[in-house]
């Protein structure tokens, strides 16, 4: 289906799966597939995006197996996230301003992804957009993108990003990530299509740099006409109180708000996902089906498919803004195997 956007006079293109496309690059070469491909990590957070693209972990009893994906390196501004990544994924990542380390420092990889700071995008933050600096962050992409050129681009956000100023905001990110050398398209992911049992949408930005080939299509929803529901998700854990499972006594004993519109106040519904676990805590995490509690940290982190051995050790207030601030590991595993996927056609077909 092709759609006319007026207000930016840009012809946009749908596919099948619902996401925002560009036109295909031309059909040009791409080096052969290998055994491993080397991916840098900026804004990485708690891991969520890494974990996805790396693999090798198990949630409710399935195995993901590990991707050929080596993160080099990692990074993330706020030092409670570097430790939590550093206990549960691996020592290469580093706490760093990212505007303050030129690109050049920052070691060569086939891939770059990066969940570039969402705040200002979203729909219950100060919308601001790319008029402040952290809004301006999504930029060290850019010259990383300068300096090393990485085959492959991935960078995520929140959907209200595309709505900010009738789209203008969204096309003004991707122009200029365009601008050095790449075709981008904009995939509009609503994660319980793809399996995950929470109320979450995200944006996929994925650029192919232009001397390659070829199109990356996204993942196939095949979980559209059957979401999974937060009991399937936590369901197991109503009768633990303690630690046996990582986070599970933890969890905020507020009582609801008399104010704030209810948002946070929320009763889950059992036979439907889970509502978007928020970064934004304040003890405003939503109550369970059935017992008479808010969610524990570690049903947050169910409902965001990190595994039971990924664990949380800092303040509830801080690990609900981590695990809320993440990328769903599994949604992430989605997208990177349509990447491999992407890698091993054009590989093929060379």
């Amino acid at each position: 289906m092709v759609i006319y956007m007026k207000s930016l006079g840009t012809k946009l293109v749908y596919d099948t799966q619902n996401s925002l496309s560009e036109r295909p690059p031309e059909q040009s070469h791409i080096p052969s597939l290998r055994n491993e491909y080397s991916v840098v990590s900026m804004f990485a957070g708690a891991g969520g995006l890494d974990l996805g693209m790396m693999g090798g972990f198990t949630y409710k009893n399935r195995r993901f197996p590990e991707l050929p994906f080596k993160i080099l390196a990692a990074y993330d501004s706020d030092q409670q996230c570097v430790d939590t990544y550093r206990n549960n994924i691996g020592s290469h990542i580093k706490r760093r301003d990212l505007t303050e380390i030129p690109a050049v420092e920052i070691p060569k990889a086939d891939i770059l992804i990066g969940g570039f700071p969402c705040q200002d995008f979203s729909s219950c933050g100060p919308k601001k957009g790319i008029t402040t600096s952290r809004g301006r962050l999504y930029k060290s992409l850019i010259s990383y993108m300068k300096e090393h050129s990485p085959m492959l681009v991935v960078g995520e956000n929140v959907p209200h990003l595309a709505r900010m100023n009738n789209g203008v905001v969204l096309k003004t990110i991707v122009d200029e990530m365009a601008a050095v050398g790449y075709n981008f398209k904009i995939w509009d992911l609503f994660a319980p299509d793809y399996g995950v049992p929470q109320n979450r949408r995200r944006l996929f930005l994925i650029g192919i740099r232009n001397d390659l080939c070829g199109n990356i299509r996204p993942p196939k929803a095949t979980y559209k006409s059957k979401h999974r529901t937060i009991e399937w998700a936590i369901g197991d854990l109503e009768e633990v109180t303690d630690e046996t499972i990582p986070n599970q006594s933890q969890y905020f004993k507020a009582s609801r708000a008399k104010n704030g519109n209810g948002q946070g106040d929320e009763t889950s519904i059992r036979e439907k996902p889970g509502y978007t676990v928020r970064a934004n805590a304040k003890s405003r995490v939503q109550f369970h089906y059935s017992l008479n509690r808010r969610l524990t940290v570690r049903e947050l982190a169910r409902l965001q498919t990190f595994p039971d051995d990924f664990v949380f050790s800092h303040s509830a207030t801080k690990n609900v803004m981590q695990i809320g601030n993440a990328v769903p590991p599994m949604l992430a595993y989605k997208v990177a195997n349509r990447i491999l996927s992407f890698l091993s056609n054009r590989s093929n077909s060379s």
